[in-house]
């Protein structure tokens, strides 16, 4: 059975201690202060990033701890492993709720059993691949930017201690609809920093996570399935671990306004097909290439247990929105990069106006209530609220591929 922690850090960080190991050290005093006996909420709790959250978070002692997340299968997991976890201190007032944040019942509780100190929204649509159409665009920009929105809006009530939201590293120049709603969602929660506490975190991918090609490498080999892969993209890694450790450090030590990036040189970018290859040596198999799709299928139903060779199709990405690299920050943006050691930091934003962005969501709503609404349309609107979002277009989606 393969080892995944072992090989995340030998194959894909390779990183023997966490990235965050030393920023935490040095902030450790600084992390029981603002954590010990504080009131916590976390949106989208039980997804990869959001459990690592927590994860980190408990080492620190909180007095309670509210989670949410509409995959109630995996509420109960999460449940299940900090139970079953050492060194994890889990307050007496935990509970976890399968329900979305944009739903009465969600305010309905942060309304009676508020306040918070503490709030972290880790519900997102994170996929490139949610962009298929006018319809899961809608949904997208409703879960990243308008139920966000509508969050900040009821906190401003009674304002928390430190209210998080993570973004992604497809916010920085974005190509793809998912990126821009992310970039869209910082604008607001740039806005709203004037008058809270409010920071955010883009992205390296995170190794194995919930839906991500990696993990969908685990599943291919549970049910005899080829693998299948882009050979020209490159993407940085962070652990599972150091995404939690990174939103912690972010959400309590940030300042309003800022958005936080893991400092990674840009030779620790590794593509997908490479990977794959090191995820199957680590099983005992050799990479068989095949020529496309079909073949690959094929020859993966007559694979046998022991069989030495194991069938991969790698491929030159054609999907729309597919960045072929990563990046984290702007030229016009202002970094601190002495301020962590891991850590680099943006600051100084240029906002726009609440009454901005009110604006800005009725014209979108207008448009999605229209009958002549389709993506170019939605793709077009976002590109005029965006000057830096330039679209790739292939006419090909992620949901083409295997």
């Amino acid at each position: 059975m393969l080892d995944l922690e072992k090989f995340i850090k030998g194959h894909i960080t390779q990183r023997s201690e966490s990235l965050l190991a030393a920023d935490l050290e040095t902030n450790h005093n600084q992390l029981i202060d603002q954590i010990n006996e504080r009131s916590v909420m976390v949106i989208g709790g039980a997804g990869t990033i959001g459990s690592s959250y927590i994860k980190a978070l408990l080492r620190y002692r909180p007095s309670r701890l509210f989670v949410f997340d509409t995959n109630e299968n995996a509420l109960t997991e999460l449940t299940r492993d900090l139970r079953s976890s050492t060194g994890l201190n889990i307050p007496a007032d935990y509970r976890s709720y399968p329900i979305n944040f944009g739903d009465p019942i969600f305010y309905k509780i942060l309304e009676r059993e508020g306040p918070f100190e503490i709030v972290a929204n880790f519900a997102a649509h994170k996929h490139v691949r949610s962009e298929k159409d006018h319809y899961s665009i809608e949904a997208m920009l409703q879960n990243n930017v308008v139920l966000t929105k509508k969050l900040l809006d009821h906190l401003l009530r009674v304002i928390p201690e430190h209210f998080f939201c993570v973004s992604t590293d497809k916010a920085t120049n974005p190509v793809n609809v998912m990126g821009a709603s992310k970039k869209i969602m910082e604008e607001v929660l740039m806005t709203y920093a004037q008058q809270m506490p409010v920071t955010t975190a883009r992205f390296a991918n995170v190794a194995f996570s919930n839906g991500s090609l990696l993990q969908g490498f685990l599943e291919r080999i549970m049910k005899n399935q080829p693998l299948s892969a882009p050979n020209d993209v490159r993407r940085y890694f962070v652990s599972p671990e150091e995404s939690g450790e990174l939103c912690l450090l972010a959400s309590i030590l940030g300042k309003p306004g800022e958005i936080f990036f893991p400092q990674l040189g840009i030779g620790s970018m590794k593509t997908f097909s490479a990977i794959a290859i090191e995820f199957l040596e680590a099983w005992g198999y050799e990479p068989f290439f095949c020529s496309s799709e079909d073949e690959a299928r094929q020859l993966a139903t007559k694979h046998e247990i022991g069989q030495k060779e194991y069938p991969v199709y790698f491929f030159e990405s054609e999907t729309s929105g597919e960045k072929l690299f990563e990046e984290f920050y702007t030229e016009h943006e202002q970094v601190d990069f002495k301020r962590f050691r891991a850590l680099g930091v943006i600051r100084s934003l240029k906002t726009k106006s609440i009454p901005e962005i009110d604006a800005f969501i009725l014209s979108l709503e207008k448009i999605f209530n229209g009958n002549n609404v389709d993506k170019t349309l939605v793709v077009k609107f976002l590109a005029d609220f965006l000057p830096d979002f330039n679209h790739i277009e292939t006419g090909f989606s992620l949901d083409q591929k295997m």
